[in-house]
């Protein structure tokens, strides 16, 4: 029986919609948790730190050993939500492509994970990023091949013409 679905994608491919719709409609409760969570709960003097994570006005992300010593321990605790009978939805980025995958892989070992690619055109998501305004111009073209460059997906979804919900059914078609 599937305990988590990770979903990867850039910036702006529409996967915390995507993570709402799943929770609309599978069929039992489950909870939705986001790297930009990890992000907001970190304290603001690591958003300008070189230790922890720096978003540029271009839409780089560079990240520290702050964050990384953060973001490993927030993988783990998912980890354990999802052992402790909690199905957990994991909407990240994969900036690092396979070594980002086989991060959570170690961390989610001995669970059952759906791993699927949210692709989004990037001159969509780029016009998404721009109606958000919570993101730098430029992080969605950045970040919407490099995210999947060398990932193994169980089912991908494309959103640039999809609605949330029937890339949702596509999804939730695959949970066991």
């Amino acid at each position: 029986m599937t305990q988590v679905i990770v979903l990867n994608g850039g910036s702006s491919a529409g996967k915390s919609a995507l993570a709402r719709s799943l929770q609309a409609v599978l069929p039992e409760p489950w909870l939705s948790i986001s790297i930009d969570d990890l992000v907001d709960a970190m304290p603001a003097a690591m958003q300008t730190s070189d230790a922890g994570i720096e978003i540029t006005s271009d839409g780089e992300v560079n990240v520290g050993p702050d964050f990384r010593r953060l973001q490993h321990a927030w993988r783990e605790g998912v980890a354990t939500m999802a052992r402790a009978g909690a199905p957990v939805i994991i909407d990240d980025v994969f900036l690092g492509g396979p070594s980002s995958q086989q991060e959570w892989e170690k961390a989610l070992a001995g669970l059952d994970v759906l791993w699927v690619g949210v692709r989004c055109d990037a001159a969509v998501a780029a016009r998404r990023e721009l109606a958000r305004r919570d993101r730098p111009p430029g992080m969605a073209e950045l970040q919407a091949e490099v995210a999947h460059q060398g990932v193994r997906y169980d089912v991908e979804v494309d959103t640039t013409d999809k609605e949330p919900l029937e890339a949702a059914r596509v999804v939730a078609a695959h949970v066991r």
